[in-house]
């Protein structure tokens, strides 16, 4: 079972408070930590502030990482969100 998912931001405002938000809510639903990567940084999908920090305009390729595979629903929920631009295209 794969621990992560690489998705690339796809609405035109990119990652920003209420994208970031919603992350975080799905997020807090996991067993586990969830991650949000982007380049070198590593921050916790939980954490709105950290999201916000990784600055992911449009177009921005980010990897989502769980520590569990009991979590696979989470980070495919999140992939999902991400993928259709978190309902503003």
């Amino acid at each position: 079972m794969k621990l992560n998912r690489k998705v690339i931001i796809p609405n035109e405002l990119g990652l920003h408070a209420r994208a970031a938000a919603k992350i975080a809510r799905l997020a807090e639903e996991a067993r586990s930590k969830v991650y949000i990567v982007k380049d070198d940084q590593e921050v916790d999908a939980t954490d709105i502030l950290d999201l916000m920090a990784l600055y992911c305009p449009s177009g921005t390729e980010v990897l989502i990482k769980i520590t569990v595979p009991g979590d696979a629903k989470v980070l495919n929920r999140i992939a999902r969100l991400i993928e259709t631009g978190f309902g503003e295209l």
